[in-house]
């Protein structure tokens, strides 16, 4: 079961909040939080996976009450100004839930949660690979977290930033130079471009002058980078 928090300061949006999340079967509501300071003596003193939390609320708004969390659980924010969503993903929000939405979207959510609680828990409960050096811990926003490196398929430079784009989780946001990213990265790993690293493990077609990591990422190749890249796809390619 994910055990879950709803705040939420106006009592009838809290409690169809609550209502959903109790129609969810693999959901456990653990309390109903009229404000984020009670949310936050719970998480206290309880294991909390996941919080349904409005983000205008007097005292603590949602958006500083995660980022005042020093380990978040899984974080859904809800409320009626869209104006929010790019400042609540940047705080780490895995979905955002505009006001008023219903039971539908909410099922929609808690799926992306459940495969998020799932994803995370067997992370956390694998058997470590004899070869440690796969792992790399880095610093987001007010957590850090372990990554596979074996899991990245590319990482895409943000001017400060870097986004590093998995497989099958979220993309995460870590504040890094390209440089000193790439030289920790295995060989198996190139720069194709002034602002793309690459898994060259998870490369499913070059076209001209693109690399086509999925049917939806095609990265270019830059000039200084190019004979680099075709000297490693001659070394592999097998025809006339």
């Amino acid at each position: 079961m994910i055990k879950c928090l709803a705040i939420d300061d106006e009592p009838l949006a809290l409690q169809q909040l609550a209502a959903y999340i109790k129609k969810i079967p693999y959901f456990q509501l653990v309390a109903e939080c009229p404000n984020a300071i009670e949310a936050k003596e719970i998480m206290e003193n309880d294991i909390i996976d996941a919080i349904f939390v409005d983000i205008n609320m007097p005292d603590l708004n949602g958006m500083d009450f995660v980022k005042s969390l020093a380990a978040p659980p899984i974080v859904v924010f809800t409320t009626a100004y869209s104006e929010y969503a790019v400042d609540g993903f940047k705080a780490g929000a895995l979905n955002y839930l505009l006001k008023p939405f219903g039971l539908d979207d909410f099922r929609q959510c808690a799926e992306r949660v459940k495969r998020q609680y799932e994803l995370e828990n067997a992370q956390n409960s694998s058997v470590s690979s004899p070869d440690e050096d796969d792992a790399l811990f880095l610093k987001t926003e007010h957590r850090v977290v372990r990554i596979k490196m074996s899991d990245i398929k590319y990482v895409e430079g943000m001017s400060e930033y870097l986004k590093i784009h998995f497989d099958n989780q979220k993309p995460l946001i870590v504040l890094l130079s390209m440089k000193k990213l790439e030289e920790r990265l295995p060989q198996h790993f190139m720069r194709i471009h002034r602002s793309y690293i690459i898994n060259l493990r998870k490369i499913q077609e070059v076209n001209k002058n693109r690399v086509i990591m999925d049917a939806d990422t095609y990265l270019p190749i830059g000039d200084l980078y190019r004979d680099a890249f075709n000297n490693y796809i001659n070394s592999k390619f097998l025809g006339k």
